[in-house]
């Protein structure tokens, strides 16, 4: 199922009585969902992407704008008309049920044509447990499973209904990191299984670009970058984007474009053609350095940590906007780091990995 927004805009009062100003949430959203895609809401609290989901969902009324699921506008069908599944961040499940209960239950309200046979919808539950892995779990409530057991409950009870719309709402957040990486899979696997256009909401950008086909970044209900995960993250439209994706994140510098040449302090960091001559902000991603004992870029160095397969140098610029800048480089290098902290320390820098944007607009050149 295709889902268009168009020119989505939501505005709530303001209850601050000194400031009658309306506060937007969403303003003049417009997007299109492909059919059987999973696109990721991302962007920072605050920033409009749930108030997004329930404006589709149908809890929230758009103050302008209109959302089609295929060719049919459903901007003022109720909820439970529009055929969505909805998961929440807690879960939202009946404690003092049993986990087939649980899924059962939306079946259960169903009404007029859309009512089923109780053999039709045992059928059902037993489909949705066997699709998230939780056939062995049935008879138990919920306080009885682990964070990750219920959230497959909750999904199952979204999924049970035979949604056309999937909507996510930070649905990892309460889980542990293993647990959130394995539940992340299982949400991919599940998606492709079933073909169900689903819109996932989250915060976390690793989450996000691991399993999008893809993402849109958000920052103050405002659309600030669409496209596939890593076209994204290697092509940021602005310093917000870059910023935001990442980890570690991005380093960022004052720097100088002179002659087509990037400067950061007095030192040629890369080719910077096409650009006018003037002060810009540089980011490098932290992969972007090259450990060269001639390199052009001077840093001084505080430490090296070690993270297995790589190692994260970490060291000063006089030009860096942060107070320390990390580079990651392959941990077969750890070995050629070994001069005390306050060493000169010198790199080349990857073209590729490297972005310059205007120092007024922070939009990127």
């Amino acid at each position: 199922m295709k889902i268009v927004l168009q020119n989505l805009t939501k505005k709530f009062p303001n209850r601050n009585k000194k400031n009658r100003s309306e506060i937007i949430a969403v303003n003049d959203f417009t997007f299109e969902v492909p059919d059987g895609s999973l696109v990721g809401l991302l962007g920072p609290s605050g920033c409009g992407k749930s108030t997004t989901l329930n404006l589709i969902c149908g809890l929230e009324k758009p103050s302008s704008g209109k959302i089609f699921f295929g060719e049919e506008d459903v901007t003022n069908l109720p909820p439970e008309n529009r055929g969505v599944g909805m998961v929440f961040q807690n879960y939202a499940l009946y404690p003092h049920l049993t986990v087939e209960q649980n899924i059962l239950f939306p079946l259960q309200n169903l009404k007029g044509k859309e009512k089923l046979s109780k053999q039709e919808m045992q059928k059902r539950v037993q489909e949705a447990a066997r699709l998230v892995q939780i056939e062995e779990l049935m008879e138990r409530r919920p306080g009885e499973l682990s964070g990750g057991q219920q959230q497959r409950v909750a999904i199952a009870r979204a999924l049970v209904k035979m949604p056309r719309v999937l909507l996510l709402d930070e649905p990892l957040s309460n889980l542990d990191a293993r647990l959130r990486l394995q539940t992340r899979e299982e949400i991919r696997k599940i998606q492709r299984a079933t073909g169900i256009t689903t819109i996932f909401v989250t915060h976390d950008q690793e989450e996000a670009m691991s399993i999008s086909d893809q993402i849109v970044v958000m920052k103050d209900g405002v659309i600030q970058q669409i496209g596939r995960p890593q076209e994204v993250y290697d092509h940021p439209d602005n310093l917000f984007v870059a910023k935001f994706l990442g980890t570690p994140p991005v380093n960022v510098f004052d720097g100088t474009v002179r002659s087509g040449v990037l400067y950061i302090g007095d030192d040629p960091v890369c080719p910077a053609p096409g650009i006018p001559d003037q002060e810009v902000t540089a980011g490098i991603r932290p992969e972007g350095f090259l450990l060269q004992e001639d390199g052009p870029f001077h840093c001084r160095l505080v430490g090296v940590e070690v993270m297995g397969r790589d190692i994260s140098i970490v060291c000063t610029n006089s030009a860096a906007r942060t107070g320390q800048i990390r580079a990651i480089v392959g941990a077969s290098h750890a070995a050629g780091v070994t001069m005390p902290s306050g060493s000169d320390i010198r790199f080349s820098v990857k073209p590729e990995k490297a972005a310059i944007f205007s120092r007024e607009s922070e939009e990127r050149f």
